[in-house]
């Protein structure tokens, strides 16, 4: 199937962004929430608002394997993903490796560019791939809140910039450009706008980069900052 901005006069391609909007609004919006939320838990703990049993260190855990569990069920639960990975081909493997590679490269120059981040703490926030919610709770568990905050703005806006950037990165970086910039993303938030401007057919890739890089997320990230 031809893409969307080859199978249309230019007149209508501009007018394309503007069918997004919604969808655009109603996902910054979900960021926008994640985001108050942690400022709001800030906030209550700088001026003593939070419950003191709230306050203990084990409860953060049990909200980690919380997390966990229902991660792993909405893996699980994704049939339509589980066969796109039984039915595509053994070479489809390597885009996630691609946006693995690309963006450990993407994110050394920046410790190299950025003295106060070193390489480890670079990798470990790269290795979110854009998911935010899970990222950010792994790294501030083992590498404190500072780098957490980082870590959770660092891939909201990998997030929200592929949303706004893919109409230009599909026209002049290719179809792929698109999935790998969505990281783990590229299986639900940004896969409509993925699909909008790559092609129908890029869907099945962008859900198995998705889901192979959902699943590598925590032990990426647990294995770089233990390691290094």
């Amino acid at each position: 199937m031809p893409s969307l901005l080859h199978s249309v006069p230019l007149l209508e391609v501009s007018l394309l962004p503007g069918l997004l909007i919604p969808y655009f609004s109603e996902v910054m919006k979900n960021s926008l929430i994640i985001v108050a939320v942690f400022i709001f838990g800030i906030m209550g703990a700088l001026f003593s608002l939070i419950p003191d049993f709230l306050l203990n260190s084990k409860l953060s855990n049990y909200v980690l394997y919380g997390l966990m569990f229902f991660v792993g069920v909405s893996i699980g639960a994704d049939k339509n993903g589980w066969s796109v990975i039984k039915q595509v081909r053994f070479k489809i493997i390597l885009v996630p490796l691609s946006v693995i590679t690309g963006t450990f490269i993407g994110v050394s120059l920046v410790s190299v560019l950025i003295k106060d981040i070193s390489l480890r703490d670079s990798l470990a926030i790269g290795s979110g791939f854009g998911y935010y919610s899970l990222s950010s709770i792994f790294i501030t568990k083992l590498a404190g809140s500072v780098l957490g905050v980082v870590a959770l703005l660092s891939n909201i806006m990998r997030e929200v910039a592929t949303l706004l950037l893919t109409p230009l990165l599909a026209r002049y970086f290719g179809k792929l450009a698109p999935i790998a910039a969505g990281g783990a993303t590229s299986m639900d938030t940004t896969l409509p706008v993925i699909t909008k401007f790559s092609g129908i057919e890029y869907a099945i890739i962008a859900v198995f980069n998705g889901t192979v890089l959902t699943i590598l997320v925590p032990f990426l990230v647990t294995f770089i900052l233990t390691v290094f």
